[in-house]
């Protein structure tokens, strides 16, 4: 493409600007001395936007480079760039899927031919819309070429080489709202929505659990298999899965029971497999449990041989015989060991203190089943002594509430805590004394190591070693930390002490306790069985009263209340729609026969003439009172 150059001072200018040799059409420089240090190799022909193949847009500049545009020669019109001082021309808000521009300030002059000549190095252009005002609307295929359109606005337009005002113009462009793009925008976002949901979906069918197989509906030839299968060992959980799924259902009717039910029954007689099953793997447990356990105390063993083989090492007779470098490998041997030697031994250790509180709990079980066992005998044998009027003191009592000198059932309860308390107390006792022993052999470790520091260190000043100071101060420094961890040591060791003194306190005053408790229930049973005749006096007066229970005696209280309100008296079936509002369990012959027992406290008489003539019962307790 040729393109002529009406100012070629101009356009020099404009590529040296932009780091470019600018060249002539035959390919010599139009500036000679040009500096070839601006990045452009001589011989190639300057990169122009108006090229083929090229947009207009030039390769990105950074931020804080200013802008430089160029003029652009077009066949039959030229562009000449804006004042570079000036502002950037503003643009409105860009619509979303825009592709369409509105380009302002064309020449009077102006056809579409020269429209499309200067926009159509911005990229294929489908359709425009010209006004006769000076502007256009133009829509493009893709919607960066919108982005190289902008770029032309702010650049003067100038038909041919013309000065006439109709053939000049400012080319303003910005973005445009239309209506065609939206609805493509719009499109490819459902578009694009689809696919994603697409994916998802197919991404959680790929991760989804595969579904389990579907259960056979119910029939004589389905069930009949199926009962076969729960026979078999192996096809078990699918049979019952399958069992389970009809019964869900609702497949059981009155036919179909007597196969559900055999179904049933021999499902059930899985369980005693199961149980067995599970015992045996307990057994094999147990089992491992103890052969880890010999395993470990025999490494244990094995642990303490070759610690006692470093500590006779350590002595005087066969230490001196060592030179310094084995004392030090033998020293260091014998920590690692006894380190390794208390964690298995702590180990060890938990594991036993895990079947001493698994037996301790067996006991309490096997204590307090005993203990219930014994009571409930003591018990019977008690009532086998009682006579008649024991049993009718109980019945009468029962009402009034418990007999005031029988042992209180909490006690029993209190004393089997106790129990528990006591040999928890025990238990947690001898793994305090174990942690003990435990840190008393750490100590004497520590000791013994603090005196083997303190031998080199005698021995120091014997050997001629240039570090001999170094030697020392390492020395002195690792004594101070085994002495501090020594005292820490000490500390808890008292600490221990401490605690074993306090639960030995608490358990001498659990035995007491036991013990007074123990008193106080022999006490309430001697009590008991001296009281039970010097009731029975009590007892005939009680049974001879007309009042039997506390109830007739509330009845007695309120009818006596009643009455007292009506001084007319009233008959027995306004007394017990009264007392009906109060209980509805309480009956008429049983008011009636109450109230007549109880002669000098309410009286019946006769009211009323002929066909009037009806009972009323009155209040005459006051009477009474003066007559008994």
């Amino acid at each position: 493409m040729t393109l002529p150059m009406s100012d070629p001072t101009a356009w020099a200018t404009a590529m040296n600007n932009l780091g470019m040799a600018p060249l002539g059409i035959a390919g010599q420089p139009i500036l000679p001395d040009f500096d070839p240090a601006l990045g452009m190799m001589t011989g190639i022909p300057p990169i122009t936007p108006m090229m083929p193949g090229l947009g207009i847009v030039p390769p990105p500049i950074p931020p804080d480079m200013p802008v430089v545009k160029e003029i652009i020669h077009c066949k039959s019109c030229t562009l000449f760039p804006p004042n570079p001082n000036l502002p950037p021309p503003a643009t409105r808000e860009r619509p979303p899927g825009c592709k369409t521009v509105f380009v302002g300030g064309l020449p009077e002059n102006g056809t579409e031919q020269i429209i499309v000549e200067v926009f159509e190095q911005c990229g294929e252009i489908i359709a425009i819309r010209k006004s006769k005002k000076n502007f256009c609307h133009i829509r493009f295929a893709e919607e960066y070429m919108v982005d190289k359109a902008l770029y032309l606005s702010g650049y003067r337009i100038r038909l041919g080489s013309s000065t006439d005002k109709k053939d000049t113009g400012r080319l303003h462009v910005d973005f445009a709202q239309a209506r065609d793009d939206l609805y493509e925008w719009e499109c490819k976002q459902r578009m694009l929505a689809r696919e994603e949901r697409h994916r998802r979906r197919m991404e959680e069918e790929r991760l989804r659990p595969p579904s389990p197989p579907p259960v056979v509906h119910y029939s004589d030839h389905e069930c009949s298999i199926v009962a076969e299968k729960l026979k078999d060992d192996s096809k078990f959980s699918e049979a019952v899965q399958t069992l389970l799924t009809w019964i869900e259902r609702g497949e059981v009717n009155r036919r179909s029971a007597n196969n559900f039910y055999s179904m049933i029954q021999s499902a059930n007689s899985h369980v005693r497999r199961l149980v067995n099953e599970k015992a045996a793997h307990e057994k094999d447990m147990e089992e491992a449990k103890e052969k880890f356990k010999q395993a470990l105390s025999g490494i244990l063993i094995q642990f303490e041989q070759i610690v006692a083989v470093y500590h006779s090492a350590s002595k005087q007779k066969a230490w001196d015989h060592f030179t310094k470098a084995q004392r030090k490998n033998i020293s260091v041997w014998c920590k690692q060991a006894e380190e390794i030697r208390n964690i298995h031994n702590d180990e060890l250790m938990g594991i036993r203190r895990e079947e001493e509180m698994e037996m301790s709990d067996d006991e309490i079980e096997e204590t307090t089943e005993t203990k219930e066992t014994e009571e409930s005998a003591n018990q019977g044998e008690n009532y086998q002594k009682g006579d008649k009027n024991t049993s009718q003191k109980t019945s009468i009592f029962s009402n009034e509430g418990e007999f005031p000198f029988a042992p209180h059932p909490c006690q029993h309860l209190v004393v089997s805590l106790l129990w528990i308390l006591a040999i928890l107390i025990v238990s947690q006792a001898e793994a305090l004394k174990e942690e003990n022993d435990s840190l008393r052999w750490q100590l004497d470790a520590y000791r013994n190591e603090v005196e083997l520091l303190k031998q080199e260190q005698g021995k120091a000043p014997r050997e001629d070693d240039p570090n001999k100071e170094q030697q020392l101060k390492l020395l002195q420094q690792a004594l101070q930390g085994m002495q501090q961890h020594l005292l820490k040591v000490q500390e808890e060791y008292k600490r221990k002490e401490a605690e074993l003194e306090k639960v030995k306190d608490d358990k001498l005053q659990v035995e007491k306790m036991l013990e007074s408790l123990k008193e106080k229930e022999s006490c309430a049973t001697r009590l008991c069985t001296s009281s039970q005749d010097s009731d029975y006096p009590l007892e005939k007066t009680l049974n001879s009263s007309p009042i039997k229970s506390e109830r007739e005696a509330l009845l007695v209280g309120i009818i006596s209340t009643f009455l007292h309100v009506h001084p007319f008296g009233a008959s027995i079936e306004y007394i017990c729609s009264y007392l009906h509002r109060l209980d509805n369990k309480i009956c008429t012959s049983d008011v009636e026969c109450l109230m007549g027992r109880l002669q000098h406290t309410f009286r019946q008489e006769m009211t009323g003439v002929g066909a009037s003539l009806e009972k009323r019962w009155k209040f005459c307790g006051f009477e009474g009172l003066k007559l008994t």
